[in-house]
């Protein structure tokens, strides 16, 4: 995230909103491409790795996703602004169904395009985590946008341990890290950063 010193601070503002917005709109259209152009059955949503105990593509598609809806509701909900990842609904419809999938990633890229382009990339927010401890931390809306990209990504990468071990192809960038596909000079939509 760019540094804002000075200068145009709002244009500034306004260049690093959109950078974000980007980057996460990308990063939740890669589950849906997974979604839509990958999996063949809702089946493969649910069917439990070997090599992580207790995960789907379900699962993780759902997590990554809930962690953007969370922040979009707390910064759409009225101030002080008090965000908690911790406090998420699972066994949804997403995590099972194909189309249910699809739906939730879509509706959350839609969100994100109104919500995004609205908030203020410095809004303090406060950031309730268990960690197995109870922690409070003060944090800023940019951040936290941040943040939901890079862990989506994370989690892209479990998918794709998972994707391997039902022998599903993936495109070869998804769960790779921005900053390692800038490295490798990618020409993957995350890998070649627009100036």
């Amino acid at each position: 995230m760019t540094a804002i010193t000075g200068g145009d601070t709002a244009s500034e503002e306004t260049t690093s909103l959109k950078r974000l917005l980007e980057v996460s709109t990308i990063v939740l259209q890669q589950a849906v491409d997974l979604v839509d152009n990958s999996l063949t059955s809702d089946d493969q949503l649910t069917i439990h790795s070997q090599y992580m105990p207790g995960s789907t593509i379900g699962k993780h598609l759902r997590h990554a996703r809930d962690h953007f809806v969370l922040l979009l509701d707390c910064i759409s909900s009225e101030p002080p602004y008090v965000l908690n990842y911790d406090v998420r609904t699972r066994n949804t419809p997403m995590e099972s169904s194909r189309e249910a999938a699809h739906e939730s990633l879509k509706d959350a890229i839609s969100k994100m395009g109104t919500v995004v382009p609205n908030a203020r990339l410095d809004e303090p927010l406060t950031l309730n985590a268990v960690t197995p401890y109870p922690q409070t931390l003060q944090s800023t809306f940019g951040r936290e946008l941040w943040f939901a990209g890079l862990h989506a990504v994370h989690h892209w990468s479990m998918v794709r341990v998972i994707a391997g071990e039902l022998g599903i192809q993936l495109d070869e960038s998804f769960g790779f890290a921005p900053s390692t596909l800038v490295h490798q000079g990618s020409d993957a939509a995350l890998g070649k950063p627009k100036m």
